[in-house]
């Protein structure tokens, strides 16, 4: 089940690895989805178009991390 995380006034969605980020995920929402290689981040724009880093992160945490960093840039 989704969860959202607030930073920054930006929405942070967990996802499940069988959720998909169109379900849960809005225009400036970050998603991070468990996967079986690791933890995708991923940018919703304002068109609906997903944008994700190259590579996944080994855990959780350094996900979330990364999307907080993001979400203090304005992403």
């Amino acid at each position: 089940m989704a969860s959202i995380v607030r930073h920054r006034k930006v929405n942070i969605v967990v996802l499940e690895q069988d959720e998909p980020i169109g379900a849960h995920c809005h225009p400036g929402d970050i998603a991070i989805r468990a996967a079986a290689d690791g933890w995708w981040t991923s940018f919703i724009g304002a068109d609906g178009a997903v944008d994700s880093y190259d590579i996944p992160y080994p855990s959780y945490l350094e996900a979330l991390w990364a999307a907080k960093a993001a979400a203090e840039f304005g992403v």
